[in-house]
């Protein structure tokens, strides 16, 4: 039963938030104001953001599976960008919706971006940032 537990508490999250961006990418695109550009950063960020999110949490899966820092961050790369590859063929198939070879790119980023910040930025912090109880404090 432990295991079990295990498994869903790290594996729990990055299916969850997987299925979160598959219900997204089965909506038909809207524009979120009139203005192109305006449009697409905000449309883009969001792209970012929630490939971040995910590679955070394939990376959270991997630590805590005994993976070395490296292994887990190369995995967890791995594992996002192939997802993104597949949430654009699944577009293809969805109405009112496209596959860009650009949106993966974008996901690619927001990956690249926040594993770059665990790898080299969240270590230079230790002793600055405490994490306890559930809460995060800057030091």
């Amino acid at each position: 039963m432990k295991k079990v537990k295990k498994r869903v508490k790290y594996w729990g999250p990055p299916v969850l938030w997987a299925g979160v961006i598959f219900c997204f990418s089965t909506l038909p695109q809207i524009r979120t104001t009139e203005i192109y550009w305006q449009d697409f950063i905000l449309k883009k960020t969001a792209h970012m953001v929630e490939y971040g999110i995910l590679a955070v949490l394939f990376y959270r899966l991997f630590i805590n599976s005994n993976k070395s820092k490296t292994r887990s961050l190369v995995y967890s790369f791995i594992l996002t960008i192939v997802y993104a590859a597949t949430d654009e063929i699944h577009q293809l198939y969805t109405p009112g919706r496209d596959a860009r070879v650009r949106d993966v790119l974008f996901d690619t980023a927001g990956a690249s971006l926040t594993l770059y910040w665990i790898k080299e930025i969240l270590p230079k912090a230790e002793g600055k940032v405490k994490y306890y109880a559930g809460k995060l404090e800057i030091i």
